[in-house]
């Protein structure tokens, strides 16, 4: 518990919990990062596609399976092929590019709130932040979720700094706002650009500061934009003409009108997803938003004016004196962002990401006006943060349970000591999203299903991402074969089969030119005969061996 954040508290003391309190999220972060399985199916899909950009080379084309993948744009790819140079091909590795974001997130936060009101503020809002399932599980999940509501915040928190200048706009923290939100739309597309644009034109409108936005680097900024966000969208297009109106079209403007998309939810689901992200302190977030209201009808109906702030000496004074137009900023980017997530049809807890930051500043600043001087305020603050934390990594340990019996991993680590240069992989009635990320597949599996029935039938599923893919490019589109293929790979040497446990003997029961190499949690690995045939007899398999395939049980006996 960060001693720091009560009233009155030596700065000696004040500067050890700073640092330590700086040093104690992003480490454990980093922690539970290497904790779990890959979560599926975003973690697989998303953490392979880096892999691939690594294992191939081509930095321009993201793909899935050897197939075009243009979903999202490249940077989350681009920073884990990096990642994975530098780390290895891990889960872990994938992760830290999330999590250095979640870190750039909570540390702007900090510094920010800390020039608009104080240090001790500034603490309080970092702990409530660092403890939160939004930082220390949202903060290590695989996808561009929490990379495009960090650089929305940078690109916010970077205007404001800008605009509220003392001496005039600040042309350099605006120019840095501009850089943001050019990284904002390689990491998710347009809304890194339009959400950022809706929350300070709404601010601007509000705290009616559009003088000073005449004043803003224009030219440079925009040219900084243009400069870090169009080479890729400019480049990718030459190559997959049709890309743009796929990316743009179909998976953002068509996700956003349409309702034929996963993930339905009610109006209301973004209210239970901040509970989720930020309890408990979101509650007090709320306090907030409601005193204001009742001051503002206060005000409006009673005409009485709002209660003037405290001496300017004491630390609560000074607080509620720079409550002007920050808070106004605070709560314009919470309703303006949870508004515009909530009209679609098809909603994500990710989405909800952008607002954690200035959720969590209100809170302290309830919190600072209302409870850091009682005399049990300090202990009331250690048993939340404890009950957070408690939370966080018990919601890390059930995820990590719930992916461990979904999960390839098993038969994934079989197959990658197994298989040899030249051999081939398909999978029948499902994709296993882990599976190549886990034994480091150099090609793309072979994926066996009715193509032609499920180009007119798929829905909004993995079978819709490969086929859609394979559209963009016709010799990559080869690993999509039909049923068929089972016909061929039993004749072939080198041939491994996998389909998940609840169907694997029934689509198989039929091919005798297949063996049974593991039974894993969830899936199951064959080999064809031929190739058995043609290597040195074996023991006997799974269930001798406890769910261990060959290689996996001489690795145990080994140790």
């Amino acid at each position: 518990m960060d001693p720091s954040v009560t009233a009155g508290t030596p700065a000696p003391t004040r500067s050890v919990g700073l640092r330590w309190a700086l040093g104690l999220w992003p480490a454990l972060l980093l922690v539970l990062a290497a904790l779990r399985p890959l979560a599926l199916p975003d973690e697989g899909r998303y953490a392979d596609v880096g892999r691939w950009m690594w294992v191939s080379g081509d930095w321009l084309t993201p793909r899935l399976d050897g197939l075009p993948f243009f979903h999202k744009p490249p940077l989350l790819y681009w920073l884990e092929a990096v990642s994975m140079q530098m780390f290895g091909a891990t889960p872990w590795a994938a992760r830290s590019v999330v999590a250095m974001h979640a870190c750039l997130m909570w540390g702007l936060m900090w510094h920010c709130v800390r020039h608009f009101a104080d240090a001790v503020t500034a603490r309080r809002a970092a702990w409530m932040l660092g403890s939160s399932l939004a930082f220390l599980v949202g903060g290590q999940y695989v996808n561009h979720d929490m990379m495009v509501a960090t650089w929305m915040g940078v690109a916010i928190w970077c205007f404001a700094r800008a605009l509220l200048h003392p001496e005039g706009v600040h042309a350099n923290w605006a120019r840095a706002g501009f850089v943001a939100c050019a990284l904002g739309v390689l990491s998710k597309g347009l809304i890194g650009l339009l959400l950022p644009g809706l929350v300070l034109t709404l601010w601007v409108l509000w705290t009616w500061q559009w003088r000073k936005v005449w004043a803003l680097p224009w030219v440079s900024g925009v040219l900084l934009f243009m400069a870090v966000a169009l080479p890729w969208f400019v480049l990718a297009a030459q190559v997959h003409p049709d890309m743009l109106a796929y990316m743009f079209g179909t998976h953002q403007f068509g996700r956003y009108t349409a309702t034929t998309f996963n993930n339905a939810h009610p109006w209301w689901f973004y209210g239970v997803a901040v509970v989720v992200l930020l309890f408990p302190w979101v509650f007090f977030a709320a306090a907030d938003g409601w005193q204001r209201v009742q001051a503002h009808a206060r005000h409006k109906l009673l005409g009485k004016a709002p209660s003037p702030p405290a001496a300017s000496g004491d630390m609560l004074g000074r607080v509620a004196l720079n409550q002007g137009p920050w808070i106004s900023l605070c709560w314009i980017w919470i309703l303006a962002i949870l508004v515009f997530f909530s009209i679609p049809n098809s909603k994500l807890i990710g989405y909800a990401l952008p607002v954690i930051p200035p959720l969590a500043v209100l809170a302290a600043v309830w919190w600072q006006q209302h409870w850091a001087t009682r005399a049990w305020g300090r202990h009331v603050f250690a048993v939340l943060v404890g009950l957070a934390l408690a939370l966080a990594l018990a919601a890390n340990f059930v995820a990590a349970r719930y992916t461990q019996k979904r999960s390839s991993a098993d038969v994934a680590t079989e197959l990658g000591c197994l298989i040899k240069p030249g051999d081939v992989v398909a999978v029948l009635d499902d994709y296993p999203y882990d599976l190549p990320f886990y034994a480091q597949l150099q090609q793309p599996v072979e994926v066996l299903q009715d193509w032609d029935t499920l180009r007119r039938t798929a829905g909004d599923n993995w079978r819709r991402e490969l086929f859609e893919g394979a559209n963009f490019d016709a010799q990559a589109a080869r690993v999509l074969q039909p049923v068929s293929r089972l016909e061929a790979l039993q004749q072939q040497a080198g041939a491994w089969v996998l389909a998940p446990n609840g169907s694997a003997r029934l689509n198989l029961q039929n091919h005798a030119g297949f063996d049974l190499v593991l039974g894993g949690q969830a899936w199951s690995l064959y080999r064809s005969r031929m190739a058995a045939s043609s290597a040195a007899p074996e023991r006997p398999q799974a269930a001798e061996h406890k769910g261990l395939g060959r290689c996996q049980h001489q690795r145990q006996e080994q140790r």
